[in-house]
């Protein structure tokens, strides 16, 4: 399975996207159903209803017309859907990713070029967008930001993925916003490597091997135990569900982990990074 498209779709908005939710629940409750009920009728889950009813995830507009026959809402999910206000930031070959990086149960990444967004601090990921070539204009940014700062809410979650993030040193060591954004970063990426579940590493320059010089991936495990592969370049990317593809990654994530630093060591070198430069 990939996207490779450049073209860009919207992204719903996330206000409209609770009242979209409270509906739901609405009429979900009126009907005499639970969660859990309507997420086994459609063999969703009832943590994706949940989620749908909380706006933290999408309706998708072919669930909200089976939604509404089995209701018998008169097509009002539909059309509430249909009028969402619509905020243009996420490219089509981006938004399969960040449905599948929201109910993953694993995440695992290499990055060789910045650091994750899911470790990225507000003031980091805005001199990253500030950075982009064509420029974005401030309110762009502002609205990135936010969506940014948002999906890092799952490594905060009542059970979040098991994740593991090896980034390469120059990464690490690049003052992108300035000293004060950079030592900021550090600290952040300090704290999260005590999160319960999250693995951070440093893969040092002096390595003499280095398992992925082909770029930076990220490798998904669903709640289904589907592995999946998501690789990115500057005019689209992939997602990739082939078994054979998803085993070359694997074994590069593997070799990487055991080319970088331990993360004990990982986090000396974060609190020795500051007083270096």
């Amino acid at each position: 399975m990939s996207t490779t498209t450049r073209s860009r779709r919207s992204r719903r908005n996330a206000s409209a996207m609770k009242m979209v939710g409270a509906l739901l629940a609405l009429f979900r409750e009126a009907a005499g159903y639970t969660q859990k009920s309507l997420g086994e009728i459609f063999v969703v889950g009832e943590q994706q209803i949940a989620s749908i009813e909380q706006g933290r995830r999408p309706l998708k507009m072919d669930l909200a017309e089976q939604l509404d026959q089995l209701l018998d809402t008169k097509g009002a999910l539909v059309a509430a859907l249909a009028e969402m206000p619509e905020v243009d930031l996420i490219p089509l070959w981006a938004e399969e990713f960040l449905d599948r990086e929201r109910e993953a149960i694993a995440i695992s990444s290499y990055e060789n070029q910045v650091l994750p967004g899911l470790l990225q601090t507000e003031a980091y990921a805005w001199a990253v967008f500030r950075s982009r070539v064509p420029f974005y204009d401030e309110d762009t940014i502002a609205q990135l930001v936010a969506a940014r700062i948002e999906r890092q809410g799952i490594l905060h979650d009542k059970n979040p993925p098991i994740t593991c993030f090896v980034v390469w040193e120059p990464v690490l060591r690049a003052p992108i916003g300035g000293r004060a954004v950079w030592v900021e970063q550090l600290r952040h990426l300090r704290a999260c490597s005590e999160l319960p579940g999250l693995m951070f590493q440093v893969l040092p320059m002096n390595r003499t091997s280095h398992a992925s010089l082909d770029g930076p991936f990220v490798l998904l495990e669903t709640p289904e135990h589907q592995r999946l592969v998501y690789t990115e370049n500057q005019r689209g990317s992939q997602l990739i569900a082939d078994p054979d593809e998803v085993a070359i990654l694997t074994q590069k994530c593997a070799m990487l982990r055991s080319q970088a630093l331990t993360p004990e060591d990982t986090r000396d070198l974060l609190d020795r990074l500051p007083g270096e430069a």
